[in-house]
């Protein structure tokens, strides 16, 4: 869906989201076929309709007044619609309960019921949380990791991998890939050298840090401030739209990214993901743990296509802003992948788990119909599964 002649970058937002929301109920109504009466979850909300109506808390990594929190806010007062009054949820923006880093915990320990968080967080958990979501030059389109998670198993690895953990993995959202906003020109991997640079931690700090970056940790709560006091001087974080949302164009000078080719290096499909405490999802009727994937699966699209909308003029908004774009080459992508794949191996083989989720990766990059990488790419790697 285009923005229109005049209509603000919001209103597209919102008319994305409205267009989306017919959909959404639709979509319950055929998924809950097998379990319910589909006139009944597709009806709206009657407070008779269930016995009770669960409200659980979720927080989400989205600050306030971005696009993305202007999307799951929406889905959230939604859910009650949606799921015929069995659940409701009380949306929180990042920070508003818990810390990002922090916010597994939250949820596992009851603070929280269920969280929308940046998958690559887990990194810090456990090691196969790298790959959760988007790493350096892994799978680049998100048809990729529908593939993975849909159709290679890592859906299910995913919720084995949780449940370990006290949580329940519902299913993977789709936004954008990532950008460095740079206070500096760079326009070349060499240009890194010595650049203390915000980043989301594992196999993504590993690859900056070997080309000779000073990466530090920082929630994305936190880069706004630390790039206006100086204290870093360029950070990955996510889209167009939701950088400008958070002001980086006022901090900042320039964009890095790669070439026409590999437009993001580091994190070209950055995912977040919708997860329960396993008591919270426990709780839930067996219709509901039925519809709630489905639901997920659709509000990714639902929120992947509400920021692309946002991101067609946020890029004009930067530019007028005075922001520079400037690219790496194809020698730096050359470059920067061999560094990758030893990195991909290395945390692969921390432990089990990882190494079992890589595989799926394997899988994936080697399809045919991928080709993103070939035997010779990976030749004289062990997996130790």
């Amino acid at each position: 869906m285009g923005t229109k002649q005049g209509q603000s970058p919001r209103a597209a937002v919102e008319g994305v989201v409205e267009d989306r929301r017919t959909f959404l109920a639709g979509l319950a109504a055929a998924t809950t076929g097998t379990v319910a009466t589909a006139g009944a979850i597709a009806a709206p909300h009657v407070a008779s309709a269930a016995a009770a109506t669960l409200t659980y808390r979720i927080q989400t990594s989205w600050p306030p007044g971005t696009t993305g929190y202007a999307v799951f806010e929406d889905w959230c007062n939604g859910m009650v619609e949606l799921t015929n009054g069995e659940l409701a949820f009380r949306p929180f923006p990042a920070g508003a309960v818990s810390g990002d880093f922090q916010l597994f915990d939250a949820v596992r320990n009851g603070v929280l019921e269920a969280m929308n968080v940046f998958t690559v967080y887990w990194a810090g958990r456990m090691p196969a949380g790298v790959f959760l979501s988007s790493y350096p030059l892994g799978p680049n389109h998100p048809h990729h990791w529908d593939m993975l998670f849909n159709s290679y198993g890592g859906t299910e690895l995913a919720r084995e991998l949780y449940h370990k953990n006290g949580l329940y993995f519902v299913g993977h959202v789709h936004h954008d890939m990532n950008l460095i906003h740079s206070k500096r020109p760079i326009s070349s991997l060499d240009d890194f050298q010595g650049v203390l640079l915000r980043v989301p931690g594992g196999i993504v700090a590993d690859c900056f840090a070997a080309i000779g970056a000073r990466t530090t940790l920082l929630p994305g709560s936190e880069v706004y401030p630390a790039l206006e006091r100086g204290t870093i001087e360029a950070a990955d974080y996510v889209g167009p739209a939701v950088n400008y949302d958070l002001g980086f164009h006022q901090v900042t000078n320039y964009v890095i990214m790669g070439p026409p080719s590999t437009p993001c290096l580091h994190q070209p499909v950055d995912l977040m993901d919708i997860a329960f405490s396993l008591r919270a999802w426990n709780r839930l009727s067996d219709r509901l743990k039925t519809v709630l994937p489905e639901l997920v699966k659709a509000y990714s699209q639902t929120h992947f296509t509400a920021i692309q909308a946002a991101n067609k003029d946020a890029w004009a908004k930067l530019a007028a802003a005075g922001t520079t774009v400037t690219r790496l080459s194809e020698d730096d992508v050359t470059r920067f992948r061999k560094v990758a794949i030893g990195k991909w191996f290395e945390w692969a083989n921390k432990d089990r788990d990882a190494a079992r989720l890589f595989k799926l990766h394997l899988d994936v990059m080697q399809n045919p119909a991928v080709a993103y990488i070939t035997p010779d790419d990976i030749a004289g790697y062990t997996l130790n599964l």
